[in-house]
């Protein structure tokens, strides 16, 4: 592969970036809209988890046949774990997030609409799974703004981080 990330990689990145922002803008915006635009949020919060999900996956194969590029200078053992851990929480993270919504919208028992199609549902309602489901999915997104803020971090401080190694070694030079 090289030293660099594939095109594809860095494109859905970005995507995925994109996406969560506008599923969580979808959630946090809809109480200031009139009430009558309440299910195209949801479908655009719905939808935008739909395909956040497939791209997450497809991530996880892409890196197969693309693993991650080294980093030089190499970081110390301790960084390199902390940044597999974050990676490992972020994909479980927005594979979860999807998965729980789509199983708590089946359990609601009545239509429910992803990207301008119906979808299905079960016969009937289960209140009780849904009321968990809810609570584990409004948990988790709530984690998400943790999780988000702080790879955010990481990514802003390794950068600097490369920055000053090159710096050292270009003035050295």
């Amino acid at each position: 592969m090289g030293n660099k990330y594939s095109g594809l990689q860095i494109g859905i990145h970005w995507l995925v970036f994109f996406l969560v922002i506008v599923a969580y803008a979808a959630m946090e915006l809809r109480g200031f809209a009139p009430r009558s635009y309440r299910p195209w949020f949801n479908m655009t919060h719905v939808s935008c988890g739909i395909t956040i999900l497939l791209l997450m996956v497809a991530r996880l194969f892409i890196r197969l046949k693309y693993p991650t590029p080294p980093i030089v200078p190499r970081p110390k053992p301790m960084m390199t774990g902390m940044a597999h851990l974050g990676h490992l929480v972020i994909y479980l993270l927005f594979i979860a997030l999807p998965v729980i919504g789509l199983v708590m919208m089946y359990n609601r028992g009545n239509p429910w609409v992803a990207f301008g199609i119906t979808m299905p549902h079960a016969a009937e309602a289960n209140f009780e799974r849904v009321d968990m489901l809810k609570s584990w999915h409004v948990t988790l997104a709530n984690l998400g703004y943790f999780v988000i803020g702080l790879h955010a971090i990481a990514a802003f401080d390794a950068s600097l981080f490369l920055e000053r190694q090159y710096a050292v070694t270009d003035d050295a030079a």
